[in-house]
């Protein structure tokens, strides 16, 4: 089997890559089946030197490839017909600005494999990059708060080595008695997680960051069952809120009372309450002055993320009252921190994460008749059509969504 690494040609550019030089190593040396290439790129964050470096095959033409690996969306232009490819397509929830580039897979005759569903049985993913997402996302939240209130100046994460160097920087700055509220905790807020205690501040529980008053800055780290509860007044749980949201409303106003700044890194489907809206945010008891909204989800649960920020430009302000964007300085505004590729700013950290899982759960399908069905959940077209398990996306690709 041979696999190509494809150069990401997407703009803005991403410097990420699915296998780092090392992680092709690893491959091969599992599997002595396994061939890699990889194609000459001048932006990804490990150089051709480096593939070279440690034996691998560094070209221009993908065409001898059986298996090509990218991870942000393949130019049309530049797909080749009839291969197997992995990348994230952006496709699944009918995306209509990618609805072209599925068209064109199909028509392509190629066999599209999406990340975002690579997954097992029960549905979890095994590849992400939301742990990378957490590290930079809380980050670039403290540079934000840095900056709204004149305290201290970080450099942008993109311009630090790795997840230490950001540690490094924040270990360095001095933080008011605030309160830091982090929401979620899967890849994402626990990414966001170990940036905190990298800093070593003071993590409290529930009722105590509700209740209590603190000298130094604390954090509180809070899942679904403690922002929402049952609209009836039952007693719910984490895994009936996934199952029912509808059943809940939101119970998030009693922390943007306490919260000085908010972290937020949870998962948000179709049909659960809204953390907070445009009218919480215009209470006099709404405290939350920063947000870093990792989640990024437009005019929807966070009501003060309004658009997404930018790597170049990662910060604006939202103005509760008239709830248009304003200069995030302003003493009525929040500060807002919305980027929504938050990876690509740590690609050398994210890069060797994400092929660590790549390789663990997907490479071995290929090998081994994809015996844990990892292939053929994630497969969403073949043979110029979508697969069963992606028929709902028909009406999407013929224009009628």
């Amino acid at each position: 089997m041979k696999f190509g690494i494809i150069r990401e040609r997407k703009n803005p550019p991403d410097r990420r890559v699915v296998l780092s030089p090392r992680e092709c190593q690893n491959v091969l040396s599992k599997f002595p089946k396994a061939e890699i290439v990889v194609e000459s790129s001048p932006i990804r964050v490990f150089s051709d030197q480096e593939y070279t470096g440690k034996g691998l095959p560094v070209v221009k033409d993908m065409e001898t490839c059986e298996v090509l690996l990218g991870v942000k969306e393949v130019p049309i232009e530049v797909l080749i017909p009839n291969k197997k490819y992995f990348f994230f397509s952006h496709t699944i929830k009918k995306q209509p600005y990618n609805r072209k580039l599925l068209r064109a897979i199909l028509e392509k005759n190629i066999e599209l494999y999406d990340h975002e569903v690579i997954t097992n049985p029960k549905g979890a993913r095994l590849v992400a990059f939301g742990r990378y997402a957490g590290i930079v996302g809380a980050y670039n939240g403290f540079r934000a708060y840095g900056l709204k209130y004149d305290l201290y100046r970080l450099p942008k994460a993109e311009s630090l080595l790795d997840q230490q160097a950001l540690i490094t920087e924040l270990k360095k700055i001095e933080l008011p008695n605030i309160k830091i509220l982090v929401t979620g905790k899967g890849r994402v807020g626990n990414g966001a997680k170990e940036m905190l205690d990298g800093m070593e501040l003071k993590k409290v529980g529930v009722s105590e960051y509700l209740n209590d008053f603190f000298e130094e800055p604390v954090y509180c780290q809070i899942d679904a069952s403690e922002y929402n509860k049952r609209k009836d007044g039952t007693r719910g749980n984490k895994a009936d809120f996934f199952e029912n949201p509808e059943a809940y409303k939101s119970n998030f106003f009693r922390f943007a009372e306490v919260t000085d700044f908010y972290i937020a890194g949870h998962f948000y489907g179709d049909g659960a309450p809204y953390l907070y809206t445009r009218e919480d945010a215009k209470q006099p008891d709404f405290n939350i002055k920063v947000v870093a909204d990792i989640s990024c989800d437009i005019d929807g649960p966070v009501a003060s993320t309004i658009r997404p920020s930018t790597i170049a430009d990662p910060i604006y302000g939202y103005d509760p009252v008239s709830e248009k964007e304003t200069d995030f300085m302003a003493e009525n505004a929040i500060a807002v921190m919305a980027v929504d590729n938050l990876p690509c700013e740590l690609p050398r950290d994210a890069s060797v994460g994400f092929g660590e899982a790549f390789s663990k759960y997907v490479i071995p399908s290929f090998f081994n008749s994809d015996k844990d069905g990892v292939l053929e959940r994630a497969r969403m077209t073949q043979n110029g059509k979508l697969t069963e398990r992606y028929a709902y996306l028909q009406d999407y690709v013929d224009g009628k969504e």
